[in-house]
């Protein structure tokens, strides 16, 4: 790996973990499901025009179809979708937490589900990951975190489980970028109505509400998927996820200085342990690939 895929790849870590910070800014000035709708229209726009400019297709295959519908609905509308709904009450660092865990939960399904061997290494991982959720979840509940949120985040985060697994490979065959901008409106469509069903939309005119919209709509919206594609395409798929190993940290360092957020004891030893547990999952399904 070169130190420009580790740059981008550390950059990508960045603006996927400081999502949840924009998100909890947002929340507090605009009711959520009215404000996601609003972002990802406006990064589905921009993402399916990038995309035309650079001469793509909106003439997609089944497969692709399928991969843009199952993504736009259970990553960008019910994922991300409950998350802004969970920080209303949530802080940030708790979200940023739950949603790390996805690697783990990937590769935990893949193990029981569809049979896939996982290495000691990773096997501990997955203990490791189990472990340092426990320690601070503990501690977040005996402080009084909204159990309420903290559902909603863990039932996003298993929609995303589910839409990563459903929709593996589905994506190639080009048109990458066009695939990104129509999942963004597929999840915008469905956002839309759920917004007409649940809620009543209100917006405080804020300073901070603008800057964060207008950052997490191009930043962690555009910039880290085409970062994070980038990624894929030189250096592969299973050493890119090995990124996400860093999101725990980030989530929780970039929430403490920008909101503020409480941190004890339990929760930097959570973070590392958690980090760990990922880190080594995404080292052993490398060596996995590096076998076959």
């Amino acid at each position: 790996m070169d130190i420009r895929a580790i740059l981008m790849g550390l950059a990508f870590a960045l603006m996927w973990s400081s999502a949840f910070t924009s998100a909890r800014i947002i929340v507090a000035d605009a009711t959520p499901l009215a404000a996601l709708t609003l972002r990802y229209l406006i990064s589905g726009l921009l993402g399916v025009a990038i995309a035309r400019a650079m001469g793509q297709s909106w003439r997609l295959t089944p497969t692709q179809w399928r991969a843009t519908i199952i993504f736009g609905i259970l990553q960008n509308a019910v994922y991300l979708g409950l998350n802004f709904v969970a920080m209303q009450t949530v802080e940030a660092s708790v979200a940023a937490i739950i949603a790390s865990t996805m690697p783990l939960l990937v590769a935990l399904a893949t193990w029981v589900f569809l049979g896939e061997r996982l290495r000691p290494l990773g096997i501990a991982g997955l203990i490791a990951g189990l472990i340092g959720v426990s320690i601070i979840m503990s501690a977040r509940i005996t402080g009084g975190v909204d159990p309420f949120g903290l559902i909603l985040c863990g039932i996003g985060v298993i929609a995303l489980t589910i839409a990563t697994l459903s929709v593996r490979g589905a994506t190639s065959g080009g048109n990458f970028l066009m695939i990104v901008g129509l999942q963004m409106l597929v999840g915008c469509a469905a956002l839309a109505l759920a917004t007409l069903l649940f809620e009543t939309p209100n917006v405080t005119p804020s300073w901070p509400l603008l800057a964060a919209f207008t950052y997490t709509t191009l930043v962690p919206g555009l910039a880290a998927t085409f970062v994070w594609f980038w990624l894929v395409n030189r250096i592969g798929a299973t050493r890119a996820a090995t990124f996400h190993f860093l999101n725990p940290f980030f989530g929780v360092a970039i929430a403490a200085l920008l909101l503020g957020e409480p941190l004890g004891g339990q929760d930097l030893l959570g973070v590392a342990i958690i980090t760990g547990g990922i880190l080594a999952v995404q080292l052993s399904r490398q060596r996995k690939a590096q076998d076959a």
